[in-house]
């Protein structure tokens, strides 16, 4: 839940860096879970629809994040805009791959931090 709650406070619009996997695996797990829960009928429209805007960017900063830490440019997430192999693509580059170990151009390795 820490991985979740920074997204969407500290790292709320922070397109530097790297994140590990299992952060943005945490994020989506929470904000998963938060939508079932905040979608009852009549009343959750509004509230699912609220928190769906409200973690849409965090959602992107947190993947761009992904995409540095496996050394690639956050320009990579458009790859997701190619029908349906592109979704699979940006599937595997940003929740399958592992990190790139070591420093890269975007920082150092948060696996060591």
């Amino acid at each position: 839940m820490n991985y979740w709650w920074n997204c969407l406070t500290k790292n709320f619009a922070n397109f530097d860096g790297r994140a590990r996997r299992e952060e943005i695996w945490m994020f989506w797990l929470f904000n998963v879970i938060i939508s079932f829960v905040a979608f009852i009928p009549y009343i959750g429209y509004a509230i699912a629809s609220i928190f769906s805007l409200w973690a849409l960017i965090p959602g992107i900063a947190v993947a761009v994040r992904r995409l540095h830490d496996t050394g690639r440019s956050g320009w990579w997430y458009f790859i997701a805009l190619v029908p349906v192999i592109g979704w699979i693509w940006f599937f595997v580059l940003v929740y399958c791959i592992d990190s790139q170990p070591g420093y890269n151009q975007y920082g150092p390795n948060p696996k060591g931090m």
